[in-house]
């Protein structure tokens, strides 16, 4: 522990939450690269790798692609505020704390706006959506691609679909699911498009990498009002990302050398590989929390998230001393529920670097293990079994069949 002023020495943490993930020992020594100013000129021609990187991993040629300073939800802010002003009428789709912080932010813009809400552990159905915005002048819709508090996965085509009928931009929050879930920002026409560098993407918290196309671009340079938050007025920061590379703020250094080298490795993966790996590692969790007698939160298999998997709390378990006793025995963290679902479900995220075979068979075996200590009755080794089953099937059908 950190004692007084003595030395920092945190605990070798096997990170399974929704965020932060594990960081790859190369994105730890690019944090340790010598500062330079944030207007050196090698510095801001070392940007440019980095929105050309960030392109690759979102699938767009926008121009305006870059990573905002900031959280997650700091790109929530970014995506809202700027285009939408007072008077606007904007359709937010809510089925989880984090689309529910989507539509706190778009009411305080002063715009008219309507929740379209779904119950916790479903996704909003576009038709929802459609009749909502029927004979209104819809400027916005909003929608997360993967709601990280719930585990719930929206089908963005369809809600492409209905943005379209209404001729409102679409707006979608990817920080739970950018590098983890397939996603193509040109090829699935998103407008705004934000996510969060401490998820699948495996950099440290701190950076909102956001993208949006020229049609918003337009949208800002006709605002009628100024944008309401100084810090998020993408008009300004643009110009420090842009080719002027005008000052704007002080920015993160460390972190976006970390955040360049992250996306290095997203790219040298492949974004398929990338997704295939985390799509049989969901797989296996699955097939191994359902040998154990446990359920899914999210029971429409359509509608779960691959990054991130809910899991219920089954009656009579103290959802906080399963978790604090992962942490205390294993070095395990996985997170709770929260609202209201705090001590109803166990989140688990296989993000990035944390999701791999390894630590799915560990968590498995770790879990077990808690359960049985905390009186919950769950068959010894099935989980851990099942899991093995579902990796040889997977690898079966990748050989197709052969050893």
């Amino acid at each position: 522990m950190a004692n007084g002023i003595g030395e920092l020495l945190p605990p070798p943490r096997l990170m399974l939450t929704p965020g932060p993930s594990n960081v790859d020992p190369r994105v730890y020594r690019a944090l340790a690269t010598p500062l330079v100013g944030h207007l050196d000129p090698w510095f801001t021609e070392m940007m440019g790798d980095v929105q050309g990187l960030l392109r690759q991993v979102f699938q767009t040629q926008n121009r305006v692609t870059f990573p905002i300073s900031a959280s997650g939800s700091g790109g929530i802010e970014a995506a809202v505020v700027n285009p939408l002003e007072p008077g606007d009428e904007a359709i937010i789709c809510v089925n989880g704390t984090f689309s529910e912080r989507m539509a706190i932010i778009a009411e305080r813009t002063g715009a008219r706006v309507m929740r379209v809400e779904a119950p916790y552990g479903r996704a909003v159905d576009p038709e929802d959506v459609r009749r909502a915005g029927k004979g209104r002048k819809v400027k916005l819709v909003g929608i997360t691609h993967g709601e990280s508090s719930t585990a719930v996965a929206n089908d963005l085509n369809a809600f492409r679909r209905v943005a379209d009928e209404l001729e409102a931009i679409l707006v979608v929050d990817t920080v739970s699911t950018l590098a983890g879930m397939p996603l193509d920002v040109d090829g699935q026409r998103l407008d705004i498009c934000f996510s969060g560098s401490q998820k699948a993407i495996s950099a440290p918290p701190g950076l909102a990498p956001i993208t949006l196309n020229e049609r918003v671009e337009q949208m800002l340079r006709a605002r009628k009002t100024p944008v309401q938050s100084w810090y998020f007025d993408l008009t300004t920061t643009m110009n420090y990302w842009g080719k002027e590379r005008t000052y704007h703020h002080t920015a993160p250094i460390s972190l976006i050398f970390a955040l360049r080298e992250a996306l290095r490795l997203v790219v040298e993966e492949g974004l398929s590989a990338r997704w295939e790996r985390h799509r049989q590692n969901q797989q296996a969790l699955l097939a191994g929390i359902e040998a154990m007698g446990l359920e899914p939160f999210v029971e429409t298999p359509a509608e779960r998230m691959i990054t991130v998997t809910a899991i219920k709390v089954p009656a009579g378990v103290d959802d906080r001393k399963v978790r604090q006793q992962l942490l205390d025995e294993f070095n395990i963290e996985i997170a709770g529920g929260f609202g209201p679902l705090k001590g109803k479900i166990w989140r688990v995220g296989l993000l990035g670097c944390s999701s791999t075979k390894n630590n799915v068979l560990l968590f498995l075996a770790a879990f077990e293990k808690v359960l049985l200590d905390q009186g919950c009755k769950v068959p010894a080794g099935a989980g851990v079994g099942a899991a093995v089953r579902s990796y040889a099937e997977t690898s079966a059908v990748a050989t197709g069949g052969k050893k």
